[in-house]
């Protein structure tokens, strides 16, 4: 049980779920009184039809607005500062995001920018929004990242090739409408690296010395939900009820992470992706069992729930058998999911890793790892992931 003197708080957006929810989009806009809505998505999400869609809502209830596509993968500061700028000069009163974490962190940062008057740059951190966005709406189309309900807004510094953590009450969504049609057009591949995203959120915020018994509740549960639907979705891409469950379990992921934090992985996953501008969800994924190894003494009861969570009978298992377990059914949903590679694969070399220890023992995330790493640490846990 919890310490009674410690702490805790939970925060979340409003959540609607189920199918056609991405229809209520107008009711809610209309509920804040919107003259013109900023839409924030990026091109792939156009091609696959999922912002015209919002847009027809839009427009046949007479609601004005204006479509901000220049998002990339791993959003950049210089997005988020040219997405607020057509935010004023079109004097838009309330914010639209459709897409994957790319799309709603920028959206964030645009409402950041917007609320409070300076560059995006200037917010990294924990508490550091002062003043709140103005109405945002997440409609998520991968289940991975969360952003929809999470206090977590995470941006490129291409001059420091390095990704910012804002995290803030300030920057959780008013809105979010999770629809699992919009998950039909996403790729194996992509299902693959978003899903161990979410994964890997709700095992490090159950891990997390943030953890409390609401979060350990979101995250054991999502942590059940993924792994059993995970390798099957990817293989079964137009089997709607499995991307259901990886929604709901994206969700219940985020809600953990969202007020527990995160650890390691993230860590060093935003390191690696703000280095070489990779997936994120893919450097999570290359990261994890290995992440698990070096933490495993310093939460063994957690992980061993988390083990159990996933099918594992532990109990007749040493410490060491029970360990090993889990990161065996790591690699092997990860290997039936698709994704095999090791970070030499997808270009880390030896020489990078002094720079990404350093920049991932500056994360906030690494605050609540369960064990509190030092550089050496950091940097041979990258070792053993090449």
């Amino acid at each position: 049980m919890q310490n009674m003197e410690q702490l805790r708080k939970f925060v979340s957006p409003e959540v609607v779920y189920g199918l056609e929810s991405l229809n209520l989009v107008k009711d809610y806009v209309q509920n804040y009184e919107s003259a013109r809505v900023l839409i924030v998505t990026d091109e792939g999400i156009i091609k696959a039809g999922w912002c015209g869609k919002v847009a027809d809502v839009l427009e046949k209830a007479g609601i004005e607005y204006i479509i901000f596509s220049s998002v990339t993968p791993n959003p950049r500061a210089e997005e988020v500062m040219s997405g607020a700028k057509v935010y004023s000069d079109n004097e838009c009163d309330s914010i639209v995001a459709i897409g994957g974490g790319s799309a709603m962190d920028c959206a964030k940062g645009i409402g950041i920018v917007i609320s409070n008057g300076q560059h995006i740059k200037n917010f990294e951190g924990v508490d550091k929004v002062p003043v709140p966005m103005p109405p945002l709406i997440c409609i998520p189309t991968t289940a991975g990242t969360a952003s929809e309900v999470s206090q977590f807004s995470i941006i490129m510094d291409t001059q420091k090739k390095n990704k910012m953590a804002i995290i803030s009450k300030a920057v959780i969504p008013d809105i979010a409408l999770i629809d699992p049609q919009v998950l039909l057009t996403k790729p194996a591949y992509l299902t693959a690296c978003t899903g161990m995203d979410a994964l890997v959120h709700a095992m490090e915020a159950y891990v997390s010395n943030g953890s409390s018994e609401f979060t350990d509740l979101h995250a054991l549960y999502a942590i059940k939900l993924i792994s059993n639907s995970l390798a099957k979705s990817v293989k079964d891409l137009s089997n709607l009820e499995l991307r259901y469950s990886m929604m709901i379990g994206s969700i219940q992921a985020g809600f953990a992470f969202s007020n527990a934090s995160l650890g390691a992985v993230h860590a060093m996953a935003h390191s690696l992706g703000g280095e070489l501008d990779l997936p994120h969800g893919e450097c999570n994924s290359l990261l994890l069992e290995h992440v698990v190894d070096y933490n495993y003494d310093y939460a063994e009861e957690k992980y061993k729930k988390i083990a159990e969570a996933m099918g594992i009978n532990t109990g007749a298992l040493t410490k060491n058998e029970c360990k090993n377990a889990l990161i065996s059914e790591i690699i092997k949903i990860k290997n039936e999911a698709g994704i095999t590679k090791t970070l030499s694969q997808i270009g880390v070399k030896p020489d990078m890793l002094k720079k990404l220890t350093e920049n991932a023992l500056k994360d906030a995330c690494i605050i609540t790892n369960p064990r509190r790493p030092v550089f050496t640490d950091i940097e041979e846990v990258y070792e053993k992931a090449l």
